[in-house]
């Protein structure tokens, strides 16, 4: 059984997606369509731009979108399409990846979400105020317990994205998050480092956040997905569509439940875990969780053909 996985911000770098625009005629029409949505050439960008450009909150998020259902598109091509996978997931802005790879969203309506809460997310607290930090080698119990400690004094830390059984990410105010830092290190944690994003996801300072989720969305349709698609903030399969906006709205604030969702996946049978877009990142975290399960990145046309060859 395969699950189709998207990955989130992190991974985007300047020319992802091109030599499949230039090899599939299907992958370049979704850069077209997303220029189109947007109004501006975001294509530009992603292959011409500078990395820091790229890195921008509000233009990653549609852009490492845009490059996942290019993916998909050069794989549906090749006669391999989403319903050969049992579920679809993706880390947290991956999720809106899974949900437009699924039908749920349509290209055009994802684009617009991505970018309205790529700029949402930058602009709930302001730059240098949030932070966030990696904590290696404890658990999300452990890392809970040492965000917990560090918020005090009015500040706020949480654990905002549980990777893998060795890697949680806190978040929360910059002062907490590098207390939780030194409680980390005295834990025994491996390594503790601030990681470079320009604002503290996946915490309570995003609430302005997801109120403009929740009324952007509320004038989106959403429709049954055509697979399973397993949500962040409860790490278990959904499909009914106000369930989903509830959700996506939820999961602005609320932890990535990463590990979770990939266990939930793997003991309903899940054996092969295809990662469609940038990177290879969730393919590393895959198999630090399910240690059984093969993992495939699915970026470029070398990918596409090695994967449709089996």
């Amino acid at each position: 059984m395969r699950a189709f996985v998207f990955p989130g911000q992190g991974a985007q770098v300047t020319g992802m997606g091109r030599a499949l625009a230039e090899a599939y005629p299907a992958a370049r029409a979704v850069y077209d369509e997303v220029d189109d949505a947007l109004g501006e050439k975001l294509s530009a960008l992603i292959w011409e731009g500078t990395q820091e450009e790229l890195t921008l909150t509000q233009n990653a998020q549609p852009a490492l979108m845009a490059t996942s259902i290019a993916a998909l598109r050069a794989l549906e091509a090749e006669g391999v399409g989403v319903a050969s996978a049992a579920y679809v997931a993706g880390h947290s802005l991956g999720e809106y990846s899974a949900l437009c790879a699924a039908g749920a969203l349509s290209l055009a309506d994802t684009a617009r979400l991505l970018r309205l809460r790529g700029k949402a997310m930058q602009e709930a607290v302001p730059v240098g105020v949030g932070a966030m930090a990696a904590l290696l080698g404890l658990d999300f119990a452990a890392a809970s317990e040492v965000a917990a400690e560090a918020a005090r004094g009015g500040e706020i830390c949480q654990a905002a994205n549980d990777n893998d059984p060795a890697q949680v990410v806190v978040s929360g105010h910059k002062g907490a998050v590098e207390r939780a830092l030194e409680i980390a290190r005295g834990r025994g944690a491996k390594r503790a480092i601030l990681l470079p994003v320009s604002a503290p996801f996946h915490c309570a300072l995003m609430a302005p956040a997801a109120e403009a989720m929740a009324r952007a969305l509320d004038d989106v349709a959403i429709r049954t997905p055509a697979v399973p698609v397993v949500a962040n903030v409860i790490a278990r399969a959904v499909d009914e569509p106000d369930v989903i906006r509830a959700l996506l709205v939820e999961q602005v604030t609320g932890s990535v439940r990463w590990r979770e969702s990939v266990e939930w996946m793997a003991a309903q049978g899940v054996t092969s875990f295809w990662e469609i877009g940038a990177g290879k990142a969730l393919s590393g975290m895959i198999r630090r969780i399910a240690k059984e399960a093969e993992t495939r990145a699915v970026g470029t046309p070398e990918d596409v053909a090695a994967a449709v060859a089996g």
